[in-house]
């Protein structure tokens, strides 16, 4: 069942609120992203993956507007669903749609990236793919 945006769960200021905004992304959970990198990580690319994880830790930053969070859940959740304009499994093709919408968010929200974030998505990336050449990931940074 679809929740609607109410009066109740609206403010006055019609921004949606905190709950509303996290049960807006059916697709989006944390257990599914982490899953999805897991089983993923290594055929996305670093690309894909170092992308994926600044939007992760920005959304999960307390100073993130909650339009911004939107969005991410919106790119995140895309990541994580099944279907795809472009099927994940289609060799070198099969993520570029999944990056389109990571790169369109990470745009859409590059003002909430802080050097401790990137850090984070590093620390992270570097769990996934040992040590890697930092040129491979400068197109985010």
């Amino acid at each position: 069942m679809e929740e609607n945006i109410t009066s109740e769960t609206t403010p006055k200021n019609g921004t949606p609120s905190e709950e509303v905004i996290l049960g807006s992304g059916k697709a989006y959970s944390e257990k599914k992203f982490w899953q999805k990198l897991l089983s993923a990580a290594k055929k996305a690319g670093i690309k894909v993956v170092y992308g994926a994880l600044l939007l992760f830790y920005v959304l999960k930053s307390n100073g993130t507007p909650k339009g911004d969070r939107l969005k991410i859940i919106g790119a995140l959740g895309y990541l994580i669903l099944p279907i795809d304009i472009i099927p994940d499994w289609i060799p070198v093709v099969g993520f570029t749609d999944d990056l389109a919408a990571i790169v369109w968010a990470l745009y859409s929200v590059a003002k909430n990236i802080t050097p401790e974030i990137r850090q984070q998505a590093k620390d992270k990336l570097h769990d996934y793919f040992g040590d890697y050449d930092q040129d491979d990931i400068k197109v985010f940074d």
